[in-house]
């Protein structure tokens, strides 16, 4: 270590200091990848890494966020670059790869989406040809800002991004381009999702949107984009989670309108239903944060998806 004294007593050179610093993070998070690579090793290769075009460390949060009197830092909430891709074991190569982008809500983080809510499991499980990724939003904050994926073009850029990280790691052995998106989010999920069929640059590209008790504004927006590309929408809403207000007025929206759409009971609601209803509104007896694993929510949507199985058809 090295010191300097003044006038009595020892001080570390600052400088030593963020180097120290940087090389404890580095080495903390390189350890924190590894392990969660490791983790779901049994299912199928997981990619931990670092986006340039990642919702996060953006010039809106540089210094931090505010909420309910609490000051939440960037430091801490809003400088983790990290996104979680998954490719399932079996993946079958195509020449096209179809993306499911999933967003998680407040509070939360990668590492607590894939455990809490079981997304790679499901994914293998519903037998769909398809590479999971999840970026880090918020970390671990009371906040829905979606980061450089609210920028005009953002979704465009990393989208980008993600096919140049696979064909350097050579995840794959052919050429490739992606094929059909799924954009997928819980709770505080939705304002990312809204900015990016919005303005993202690939809304043609989006196939099917997932809101996860999630509807919480921004229905024009959804409503353009399913108006423009005709793809499904699917809303999962409780009954305390805050959504059913606005999920009930886009319903009534869209009967003055004249278009047609599903409202069904989750306990009611069929695989064919969805798999052939473009605006499908489902309401649920569980609560806010059950909505995506508890009876397997996720994966059936993905059963009743456009994506392909791993296994063609016979």
């Amino acid at each position: 270590m090295i010191c300097l004294y003044r006038g009595g007593s020892f001080a570390i050179l600052p400088t030593m200091i963020r180097i120290l610093a940087a090389l404890l993070i580095a080495t903390t998070s390189a350890f924190a990848a590894e392990t969660l690579e490791q983790t779901y090793a049994p299912l199928g290769q997981l990619i931990v890494t670092q986006f340039v075009s990642a919702p996060f460390p953006h010039p809106a949060r540089a210094e931090g966020h505010k909420y309910k009197d609490k000051v939440y830092a960037a430091k801490e909430h809003y400088s983790d670059s990290t996104v979680a891709v998954f490719i399932p074991k079996g993946f079958r190569e195509t020449g096209r790869v179809d993306l499911v982008i999933h967003f998680h809500g407040w509070n939360n983080t990668v590492a607590g989406t894939l455990s809490g809510y079981k997304l790679a499991e499901q994914l293998v499980e519903s037998g769909k040809n398809a590479v999971l990724v999840v970026p880090e939003s918020p970390h671990n904050a009371p906040d829905s800002f979606g980061g450089k994926l609210e920028d005009p073009d953002g979704f465009k850029r990393f989208v980008a991004e993600l096919a140049t990280t696979l064909k350097q790691r050579k995840v794959f052995k052919k050429r490739f381009s992606v094929g059909s998106i799924i954009l997928s989010g819980h709770s505080g999920g939705y304002r990312v999702i809204s900015a990016i069929v919005d303005r993202g640059g690939m809304s043609s590209s989006v196939n099917e949107v997932w809101l996860f008790d999630a509807l919480y504004a921004e229905t024009e927006k959804f409503l353009a984009w399913s108006d423009r590309e005709h793809g499904r929408l699917i809303n999962i809403y409780t009954d305390g989670g805050g959504t059913k207000d606005d999920s009930e007025a886009m319903m009534q929206l869209l009967k003055k309108r004249g278009t047609p759409f599903l409202a069904v009971e989750e306990a009611k609601a069929t695989p064919q239903e969805l798999k052939t209803n473009k605006l499908v509104f489902i309401h649920t007896d569980l609560p806010h944060n059950d909505v995506v694993e508890k009876r397997k929510e996720f994966s059936l949507f993905l059963k009743t998806s456009v994506l392909t199985d791993v296994k063609p058809a016979p």
